[in-house]
């Protein structure tokens, strides 16, 4: 179970009310690398761990430090939305260029969230459970996680960069510095995994080797223009997972076969087929099939009589086809 400390796990508390920098923050609560994102992630990975304790009881560590880091940057957003938006404007009517600026103030955080943040993103965007990624293989997901990490001290460095304020500062600092740790202990959790035996390279690594097409398995196909990227790692020398040899292939050919175009589909399916197409939809009484296949033979020459009885066989029952004929003199 989860308990609340009224305590804050780190300060938040900004020099003063700034609306604008109060929805820049929210990238970095709700958007896809915001804290939001890696709480999920990180709670959902612990919760299906099926792997040695260590690394749930670890998991399960890092994804309660997120709900604090939540709580955190919620209050920080809070407290700049402290002044209202009347006082922030006439604040800003002081300096021309804050005043150019100020539209930038999510209206939301007004109209909706009283003065408060939310679980959205910089524009609004609302938060959504696809940021979630909890796969059950834990290398891909610590591998996955050191990205996450990565892209969050990005996003939050940026963000120390566009105010002064030495109190968001102050909190952007921590945040900062916990990205760092949290980075270096992703990557010592992936060594850890490689080190028990548990997961290497490729992902999954418990799948048979010998069932994928291990001709191109460790090429480097050139797909664009130019050979510079022949200059790499990548290009030549021992694969990372010491299985292979990697190849470059600089002018590639294509191995598959030639497709100009599909079969038709079902013609339930209303998709555009190579020919005219009119179909009748399951379910449809008898007159509403006599009228479908009146239709049909109206709009085919009568000189092609025969192919409008197959035609029309084809799409309809016989019997309507034949009343249709009838009803239009046609005798079959």
């Amino acid at each position: 179970m989860f308990f609340h400390d009224k305590r804050l796990q780190y300060n938040a508390k900004p020099e003063r009310p700034d609306p604008v920098y109060a929805r820049k923050l929210q990238e970095v609560l709700g958007g896809q690398w915001g804290e939001i994102s890696v709480m999920m992630s990180y709670l959902f990975q612990g919760w299906n761990c099926r792997g040695p304790a260590k690394y749930r009881d670890m998991i399960l560590d890092i994804a309660t430090e997120e709900i604090s880091h939540v709580e955190m940057l919620a209050t920080m957003i809070a407290r700049l939305l402290e002044k209202g938006p009347v006082d922030a404007q006439e604040e800003a009517a002081k300096d021309p260029f804050v005043a150019a600026v100020l539209g930038g103030m999510n209206p939301q955080h007004v109209i909706v969230n009283g003065l408060g943040a939310s679980p959205n993103d910089s524009v609004g965007y609302p938060w959504n459970a696809r940021y979630t990624i909890a796969s059950g293989n834990l290398l891909a997901d610590f591998r996955y996680n050191v990205t996450a990490e990565s892209q969050g001290r990005l996003q939050v460095c940026r963000l120390y960069e566009m105010t002064t304020d030495r109190g968001v500062r102050d909190m952007l600092s921590f945040l900062i510095a916990r990205d760092t740790m949290h980075q270096n202990q992703w990557l010592a959790a992936i060594e850890e995994l490689k080190a028990d035996g548990l997961e290497d390279t490729p992902v999954p690594s418990a799948f048979p080797e010998n069932l994928q097409l291990s001709e191109v398995a460790y090429q480097f196909i050139n797909t664009s223009s130019g050979f510079e990227s022949q200059e790499g790692r990548w290009a030549s020398g021992t694969s990372i997972d010491g299985k292979g040899e990697f190849k470059y292939i600089g002018e590639p050919e294509p191995m598959g076969e030639e497709i100009r175009e599909l079969a038709d589909a079902n013609p339930l399916a209303l998709g555009t087929a190579k020919k005219p197409l009119r179909v009748t939809p399951p379910g449809l009484t008898g007159g509403q099939q006599r009228r479908l296949a009146i239709d049909v033979i109206r709009k085919l020459p009568r000189i092609h009589a025969p192919t409008a009885c197959v035609i029309g066989i084809l799409q309809h029952s016989e019997r309507q086809l034949k009343l249709g004929f009838r009803d239009l003199g046609w005798i079959i």
